[in-house]
């Protein structure tokens, strides 16, 4: 698997923008569906894609091979929530979610910023089977909208962005319930239990000592087929997987200096044979060499080192690919009429339901003394950064296949699809022009030696 990543991996390291690519993807999406392309595209789409050993398949859904749009969103989008999953452990066990006090105003934010756009698309959508895309407003793309802040560069104070990264934690966290509560089929209870079998086995596995990627692949990949099988949904998987990954190192990082310098000492000094380009160690050495990239291995743990050989998989492979197949929107032949039902529900939930929860959640929290606000963070620059919720661009468009897709309705999840452009992209620009002057303003304000808007909010 470490090899087959390496050219993502070396992408990575050129340090492209990953959301740009994403965005990319959907554009030519877009474009691919409105040209004389369109049939080609949809052709691509239902390309079906299958894997069998005897006469076992892998790659089935209710019993028929899966077309490519399944796949990279039954399959793909599985590797794409472990690694979501993998992150949000991340943050319980060592981040902004590992206390009660570092989490409550993130979650707190983070309920708001999904209360508000569900019961703002209610509010417009409120009967069947519009209604069925409620949860679409409530996503928020966490690396879409850091992307996007970060156009603003050093002025953003920090905590902003910690806050904001870890709200979009807790948002994940509520989108992984609502797919495995609202979007789960027919259950069918073997499969699902052997498959919590299996997730247990992984659990002991890793409290056992066991360190090898390739053991939580291949039991990862089992797992996957299992839930398939079961009828909830085939992500929920991976989430689960990632809960059960170690993320204790076998090394000790504090132990490792002093290992490699015992390891160092004891190698064998004897000669080893060289001449021009080729070097020939003793046996002695290699082994100590061995050993000492062994230990020096363990140090990183399971977590981390599959998060690190994941994302740029998923950054630059996944993702993508996901935008490409699910982002053809249709744009000729809607109605004003039509625009006025989902569109418009969709794009008011993630640029005014994300906004005013975020905000007015977090502003009420501190209000009442409920939680300390971060330092750094006034009423202005909370709701300018809360403007960058709405961004809601891919975990959005994951739900609206769930809440329509699936279903056959094509026209609705057209619709949804508009939506979602919409609102991100207008949360996107109104976040950075709005947050940019509020920053301008408070930055002049400390120049002549006053808070913004007069109030001594800042936390210190």
């Amino acid at each position: 698997m470490s090899r087959m990543l390496v050219p993502l991996r070396s992408l990575e390291n050129m340090r492209p923008n990953g959301s740009v690519l994403l965005f990319s993807a959907a554009i030519l999406a877009i474009i691919l569906a409105n040209s004389s392309w369109n049939d080609a595209y949809q052709f691509f789409l239902n390309q079906k894609i299958t894997l069998s050993i005897g006469d076992y398949s892998f790659f089935e859904h209710n019993g028929h091979s899966m077309s490519v749009l399944q796949f990279v969103n039954d399959a793909l989008m599985a590797v794409f929530f472990f690694l979501v999953g993998l992150e949000i452990k991340q943050e319980v066990l060592v981040g902004e979610l590992s206390s009660f006090k570092k989490a409550l105003l993130p979650i707190i934010a983070a309920c708001g910023g999904m209360i508000v756009p569900v019961l703002v698309f209610f509010s417009i959508c409120h009967e069947a089977p519009s209604s069925l895309g409620a949860a679409i407003p409530m996503a928020t793309d966490i690396a879409f909208a850091l992307a996007v802040l970060s156009i603003l560069g050093k002025r953003v104070p920090h905590s902003l962005k910690i806050f904001l990264t870890a709200l979009a934690v807790v948002d994940d966290i509520g989108g992984i319930i609502v797919i495995a509560v609202f979007y789960s089929t027919q259950f069918s209870l073997t499969p699902l239990l052997i498959s919590l079998v299996l997730l247990l086995i992984v659990f002991l596995g890793g409290k056992a000592g066991i360190k090898s990627n390739y053991f939580y692949y291949i039991m990862g990949f089992i797992i996957w087929t299992l839930f398939i099988e079961s009828g909830v949904h085939a992500t929920i998987s991976g989430v689960l997987l990632a809960f059960c990954v170690p993320a204790r190192p076998k090394t000790h990082l504090l132990d490792l200096p002093k290992e490699l310098r015992r390891l160092l000492e004891i190698m064998p000094r004897e000669e080893h044979r060289t001449k021009e380009h080729a070097l020939v160690l003793s046996e002695g050495q290699q082994h100590v060499i061995n050993t000492i990239r062994h230990r020096s291995a363990g140090a990183i743990s399971p977590l981390q080192s599959i998060e690190g050989e994941l994302t740029p998989f998923v950054n630059f492979f996944v993702l993508p690919l996901f935008a490409f197949v699910n982002s053809g929107v249709t744009l000729g032949g809607v109605t004003a009429d039509q625009i006025m039902g989902i569109p418009l529900a969709i794009f008011l939930g993630l640029l005014v339901g994300k906004t005013l929860g975020i905000f007015g959640f977090t502003w009420l929290s501190i209000k009442t003394k409920a939680c300390n606000a971060p330092k750094g963070m006034t009423p202005a620059n909370l709701f300018g950064v809360s403007i960058f919720g709405g961004i809601g661009f891919t975990v959005s468009l994951f739900i609206a296949n769930l809440s329509y897709g699936v279903h056959g309705f094509d026209n609705l999840l057209n619709e949804a699809k508009m939506g979602i452009f919409a609102g991100t992209i207008a949360s996107g620009i109104i976040g950075c022009l709005v947050l940019k002057f509020i920053l301008k303003c408070e930055k002049q304000n400390h120049k002549e030696g006053k808070d913004s808007n007069g109030e001594n909010y800042i936390a210190e």
